[in-house]
């Protein structure tokens, strides 16, 4: 079914490439606008308002029905409220159009400078999140297997008196917060305020999951954990490599921006183990084994320093290390090593290593296809190495780009629910938490006392390992009791591994509670009768429905650091309630209420208090100096949003422009104000469209590498070399973070008034409330606050200082495991025991039985644990079923069939007897080679062959339902972050019989 109507014209563009109409259409249009944007081209030719009528032109809309509403007599209340898709995070705007308080049609933003009118499946079908009919409509709580519905006050009560209960008994780390990607920022940032007064570290969210091993090795390496440049900035590359990103299905309106590059002539290669979509826009198509990422990138390294194509210049002045990474490279990565290991032959890995380095600026983008393994982080500084090498980091074109997931998994990494850090990355030491405390107007010893003694300091568990956290043995946990408790607050679990033994895991807890606007797979996992001698008859399971964003207002950052502000579209439907309302009505149940939002105003939503966001964002922006937070003010944002047609779309840069509302220029803002955007709201920092850009001035939006990581290293200086500083900087060569100490010492500090000069005095740029020192540093002396020093090629403080390959935990190449062993076992590692070597060698001829690498990934259709949009029936019509991709050859050696029912199997399904293994449907295809099988991740709501339908809500079970592909997947988790290893698991399939 079409979700939008295309007039004769736009659907004449439609037609097949061959048609006469279309060429002599596009011959025209291109004689008459031979250079032109998408968006000037839809709103020139007219097109725009046959695909959709934008926000400045619904004028059309809201006269026709003033027109019918004078007929019927009725009074007819028309609005377009501007939000944000909720999927992805490319951050495509919409325009909702409300209808007396009823969402009635949406039409892409053509003015967006990140989306220029464009959905995807997912973004079309965004009004059915409004008032889709499956969604969690009441409270509810399990009882006797079924789930019945019960009043909020009951819920809030009983919750509550357990909480406290198990607090009493066990300490505050007895509960884990499992916070979501899919909250705003206000949400996020107020979540782990929250959990910081409930008094403990155990919270996390999705990121953990997705991308952690990206913000660990990439801050480690240059200093931000994020995408350096932008999906718009991508079209002045020359060269792209997508390694471990299916950009057209997980990221589809990211690829127009890489299309119109290709259009400017820029070579794309994609690197994957499997064919994809994104494969198939490709120049040049490389196949690796799944999990030898560092061997391939180290193969094509090899070429770029056999060949002198290195950037030496920029070497030497901004990179620490890189000589040693040489050495590394040309002895243990030769041309024969790099094919046995990842299946890539020489000519390959030069054809690569020469188009990147002859066509620069070359940009490298890598999603979960090279995050999710117990070497990630390795990986990841792998593709940060190669970057440096040529040069390319710091340029418009380049840079890593890093393609998040969620909506707003980058927000909610930066502020929110992490389990080692305070919001902005701030850590969890004792200064941190006395900066928080005084921008939270509360005393520190009174947070501290919320805690178990020594507790307040150390971070806390991780999402990926909650399971063992409920199910290891109490002795070898690093806290004084198991997990009893559990918040699944906007998080799917079938996105998680090892999912038999979660089952496990929440048949023993004491508390669970489901917080989201759909019940998600933990609804059906949690009523879903388990063994008896592994039931708690003590359990007690609560479902809270929550609003969707469309139901809240609040901020999202996209992807390339942009923020964007949502208008509320609808008012809660049935009775959910906004996660800061939920929030904000527990803590006054367990009593820290008032503490919680006493810098709030609060605001009535259906006769409730519910803190205002924009007063949240506010609170945000005055204590997240560390990454630029703080100059993205809801009234700056909201003036984005509403004037985003004078953003260029290709430098994302303000060409002039008055907000009618406010009077505010927007005259050289980067849209989205990209973090950082530093010091106050007032001092305009533009935001910073491509980090560590230093041809541009700081108060232009550039910048350098972040000194971090101490000014000397072994006698070798890690502050830059002369001439790498930003455009007109006082100081012309590397200089160290700037505190109160070193504006004195350069005869800075008198340009401080005398309200900062109290402010600073003992602090540093992180920690000056006042935001003197940055004002000082950037505005008068053009010199960026947290130094300038080199990017580190060795991360000496990691297991692996320079990237090395270790074999999966799981792997079907018993030669390859005794040549690149994994790690060794660690003892108490985020407050646990996590296995390596030891699993390994237990299963080091695993594959003799499971021959075959089972890997996972993303489908256009869904999204994420997929309940939300499997419950939309627009979009479960378009994949209907669970499936696993196989080789042909593989499927004939098997007597399978396309089309067939088959089971996969996989090590841990071993150990439980009466499991037959994963029930989906086989796809015969080319896609994978004969050793590898692919299966999508957004599915949930089968077991084992058994439909899981009546043990969720009555009325809230998602339409499509099958197999989730975690339940089968394997241990592993990355040495430094908990990543877990889903793309490497091995697996057995044999044809279902019945």
């Amino acid at each position: 079914m079409l979700l939008t109507r295309k007039p004769s014209a736009a659907a004449a563009l439609q037609r097949p490439a061959h048609s006469p109409l279309v060429g002599s259409l596009a011959r025209s249009l291109t004689r008459a606008i031979p250079t032109m944007d998408r968006r000037a081209f839809l709103r020139r030719s007219g097109l725009g308002l046959g695909a959709g009528i934008a926000g400045s032109q619904l004028m059309l809309v809201k006269k026709a029905q003033a027109a019918d509403a004078a007929k019927s007599g009725e009074a007819k209340k028309v609005e377009v409220k501007r939000t944000v898709c909720g999927h992805c995070s490319v951050g495509c705007a919409v325009d909702a159009v409300v209808e007396n308080g009823v969402w009635v049609r949406q039409e892409p933003v053509f003015d967006s400078p990140i989306n220029l009118g464009a959905h995807c499946a997912k973004g079309a079908a965004l009004r059915e999140h409004g008032h889709g009919e499956y969604r969690l409509k009441y409270p509810m709580k399990l009882v006797g297997g079924k789930y019945q519905r019960i009043s909020w006050d009951q819920a809030l009560d009983e919750i509550s008196a357990k909480m406290l209960e198990l607090r009493k008994q066990s300490g505050p780390d007895s509960v884990f917060i499992v916070g979501s990607s899919k909250h705003n920022n206000e949400q996020s940032y107020l979540l782990r305020k929250w959990v910081s007064f409930w008094g403990s570290n155990n919270t996390d969210h999705q990121a953990r999951i997705c991308h952690s091993t990206t913000v660990a090795g990439v801050a480690n390496t240059w200093g931000y954990g994020a995408m350096t440049n932008s999906y718009n900035d991508m079209q002045n590359a020359k060269a792209a490599m997508y390694i471990g990103s299916n950009a057209a299905e997980a990221h589809p309106v990211s690829m127009m921006h890489m299309l119109h590059a290709k259009e400017n002539g820029c070579k794309m290669i994609v690197v994957d183990p499997r064919f994809t979509r994104t494969a198939a826009k490709a120049d040049e198509y490389v196949r690796i084994r799944s999990g030898t990422d560092i061997p391939f990138l180290f193969g094509v390294l090899y070429h770029i320093f056999k060949n002198g194509w290195e950037d030496k210049k920029y070497i030497e002045n901004r990179v620490y290390g890189m000589d040693k990474v040489r050495e590394d490279v040309l002895a243990k990565w030769t041309p024969d090593k790099v094919q046995e290991a990842c299946g890539v032959d020489e000519a390959t890995c030069f054809k690569v290593a020469k188009t990147m380095a002859e066509n620069r600026p070359s940009t490298l983008v890598w999603c979960m296809g090279q995050t999710q393994h117990s070497i990630g982080n390795a990986m990841v500084r792998a593709s940060c190495i190669v970057q440096l090498a040529l040069g390319n980091v710091g340029v418009s074109g380049g840079g890593a780009n890093i393609f998040r997931g969620h909506d707003n998994v980058q927000g909610a990494t930066d502020i929110g629910p992490n389990p080692d850090s305070l919001p902005g990355y701030y850590g969890l030491a004792e200064g941190a938490w006395k900066l928080f405390a005084k921008v939270w107007n509360v005393d520190f010893e009174w947070i501290k006392k919320q805690y178990a003694p020594g507790m307040m300091s150390k971070p806390g568990m991780t999402v990926s390992r909650w399971v063992d956290g409920v199910l290891e043995k109490n002795e070898l946990i690093d806290q004084d009791s198991n997990l009893r408790g559990l918040f699944f607050w906007g998080h799917a679990p079938n996105s998680q591994t090892r999912g038999l033994e979660m089952k496990q895991a929440m048949d023993k807890l004491d508390l669970l509670v489901v917080i989201d606007p759909f019940p998600s797979a933990t609804a059906a996992m949690a009523a879903m009768p388990g063994k008896p001698e592994q039931q708690n008859p003590n359990r007690a399971v609560y479902l809270l429905p929550a609003c969707t964003q469309f139901e809240t207002s609040g901020s999202c950052t996209a992807s390339n650091r942009s923020i964007q502000w949502r208008e509320r579209v609808i008012e809660p439907l049935w009775e959910s309630r906004s996660d800061h309302m939920i929030m904000y009505q527990l803590a006054d149940k367990l009593g820290f209420g008032k503490e919680l939002v006493k810098n709030y105003k609060m605001q009535k939503v259906k006769g409730l208090d519910e803190p205002l966001p924009e007063d949240i964002l506010r609170e945000i922006n005055k204590c997240t100096w560390t990454i630029g937070y703080t100059g993205q003010s809801p009234e700056r944002l909201k003036a984005h949003m509403r004037n985003m047609n004078v953003f260029d779309v290709k430098t994302l840069r303000a060409k002039g422009g008055i907000d009618k509302e406010t009077g505010y220029s927007l005259d050289g803002d980067y849209f989205g104000l990209p973090w950082p955007c530093y010091g106050t709201p007032e001092m305009k920092h533009p935001g910073s469209p491509n980090l560590y850009d230093n041809s541009r001035h700081v108060m232009d939006g550039g910048g350098n590498f972040r000194a971090n990581f101490g000014v000397e290293r072994d006698g070798v200086s890690l502050l830059a070399g002369d001439g790498s500083h930003s455009k007109g900087a006082d100081l012309t060569t590397g200089y160290p973070e700037f505190d109160h100490v070193l504006l004195k010492k350069l005869g800075w500090w008198n340009d401080l008034t005398e309200d900062e000069k109290k402010a600073a005095e003992g602090k540093n740029w992180k920690t000056d409330l006042s935001g003197g020192i940055q004002r000082v540093v950037m505005k008068v002396h053009g010199c960026h606050p947290f130094g300038n020093a080199k990017a580190r090629a060795v991360v000496w403080n990691f297991p692996d200082p320079i990237p090395q390959h270790r074999e999966p935990i799981y792997s079907n190449r018993p030669e390859l495991v005794a040549k690149y062993p994994t790690h060794d076992d660690k003892k108490a590692f985020w407050r646990m025991p996590t296995l390596y070597k030891s699993v390994q060698e237990k299963n080091k001829d695993i594959g003799k039985t499971f021959p075959l690498i089972m890997t996972s990934g993303r489908l256009v259709e869904y999204e994420g644990g997929g309940e939300e949009t499997r419950s939309n029936p627009w979009l479960a019509e378009l994949q209907q079923e669970m499936f696993v991709e196989i080789n042909p050859r593989t499927a004939n050696d098997r007597g399978i069939r396309n089309g067939d029912w088959v089971w996969v199997k996989t090590p841990p399904m071993a150990a439980v007897p009466d499991f037959k293994g994963l029930k989906v449907r086989a796809q015969v295809t080319e896609r994978v080679d004969a050793e590898t099988v692919f299966l999508p991740f957004h599915f949930s709501g089968r077991w084992g062959g058994m439909d899981l339908a009546p043990y969720y809500p009555d009325g809230a079970k998602p339409v499509i339902r099958g197999e989730s592909v975690n339940t089968a997947t394997t241990y592993g988790y990355d040495s430094v972050t908990m990543m877990q290893e889903t793309k490497t698991t091995v697996c057995q399939i044999e044809r279902a019989t019945a």
